[in-house]
């Protein structure tokens, strides 16, 4: 199986292109957030390298969110257009999750951060079963002390994964057995991405996948204040 994972939920953007036994093309651009730009020019020269054709491509993992919501938006847009251009399966992954993967397999309770600004962040918190990654509480945004104090509960060693280093104070004094890792190692890795959602079952209907972003645009924000009595499902996730 020919699988093109990406993942633009944030500043990096990474895409690859593997197979179920070897990576035949990636490629990971940290130094701007042009997104729009590179994305589909990034995926076209990759399955050049990797020797294929878009027909020969059989399916797309792609990291949904949450993160920013540009980011998020045009990967799941691109992802979904091609998968019903090329008639394939399409695999939606959490970008948390995908954070996630980039720690090494243990016993650690793993918490993946995204900061969002003014002691609010995109987090959850997962645990390696054996080969797969679970989910122990679930995505959110959530502020950093409503966060603390529901961890606070669980008393099991745990992993902060995070490109930010404004929470990593507030995690080590309020935490007992946390371990802060290098903010460096916390870029998603498409090579990971494709390779977990290798055995993931993909969505039933590619035309219905969503964004995940958690909580709402200003945008959509403000709509909602102004129309308190519509019914806005059509509109906006409710996760």
């Amino acid at each position: 199986m020919n699988v093109l994972a990406i993942d633009t939920s944030n500043k990096p953007l990474s895409v690859a292109v593997l197979n179920d036994t070897e990576l035949l093309a990636t490629e990971t651009i940290t130094t701007h957030q042009k997104h729009a730009e590179f994305l589909l020019p990034v995926i076209e020269d990759l399955v050049s390298k990797a020797g294929l054709t878009p027909a020969e491509i059989d399916r797309i993992v792609v990291a949904t969110g949450p993160g920013s919501y540009t980011g998020v938006r045009m990967a799941t847009t691109v992802a979904k257009t091609l998968a019903m251009t090329l008639n394939i399966e399409l695999v939606s992954v959490s970008s948390l999750l995908t954070l996630a993967l980039t720690v090494q397999k243990s016993q650690r309770l793993i918490i993946p951060v995204f900061d969002a600004r003014n002691d609010n962040m995109y987090t959850g918190l997962y645990k390696w079963d054996e080969d797969q990654l679970k989910s122990v509480l679930p995505d959110r945004h959530t502020n950093i002390h409503e966060w603390l104090e529901r961890l606070k509960e669980i008393n099991e060693p745990m992993a902060v994964i995070s490109s930010s280093a404004n929470f990593d104070d507030k995690f080590s004094d309020q935490l007992d057995r946390v371990e802060i890792i290098d903010h460096s190692e916390a870029v998603p890795n498409a090579v990971l991405l494709g390779r977990y959602g290798l055995n993931l079952a993909p969505v039933t209907n590619v035309d219905e996948l969503v964004p995940r972003y958690l909580r709402l645009t200003k945008a959509e924000a403000d709509w909602r204040e102004d129309h308190p009595n519509e019914d806005e499902s059509d509109y906006v996730e409710k996760n």
